[in-house]
């Protein structure tokens, strides 16, 4: 049903109750009747998805199988989070090597003593110690 009919329902429905007492005995009979007949057509799985939602809410929905939309929307999302840690994991252990490899080359003397004199080097080794 759209918007519309569901607007028309409910103003059928309230004319209906404002006006009950004063309908007269053929028309409630014809709505008594009608009304059965609306229930005997029925769908058997009805009542227990209305119970379902009535007992569990919009969260008990939200991880249904019927709810595959939002799950589309979720697992982006998640793999969009795994990524951008793996990428900060990959980043962080190209530094520790890069720091690794400079704290190496410095506690195996492969460095002139006059490199630990320049103001640069020294420049240089506080920018990669951050």
């Amino acid at each position: 049903m759209n918007t519309e009919d569901i607007n028309l329902a409910y103003k059928v429905r309230h004319a209906l109750d404002a006006n009950l007492d004063n309908l007269p005995v053929s028309t409630v009979e014809r709505l008594a009747s009608a009304r059965k007949m609306a229930v005997s057509r029925k769908k058997a799985h009805a009542p227990a998805q209305v119970a379902q939602r009535a007992l569990a809410g919009n969260f008990g929905s939200f991880f249904s199988f019927s709810s595959l939309g939002r799950a589309g929307a979720i697992i982006p999302l998640l793999a969009l989070v795994a990524g951008l840690a793996g990428v900060y994991q990959y980043e962080q252990q190209q530094r520790i090597a890069e720091l690794a490899e400079l704290d190496a080359a410095v506690l195996s003397d492969e460095l002139p003593l006059t490199a630990y004199l320049d103001h640069g080097f020294n420049a240089y080794l506080a920018q990669r110690g951050q």
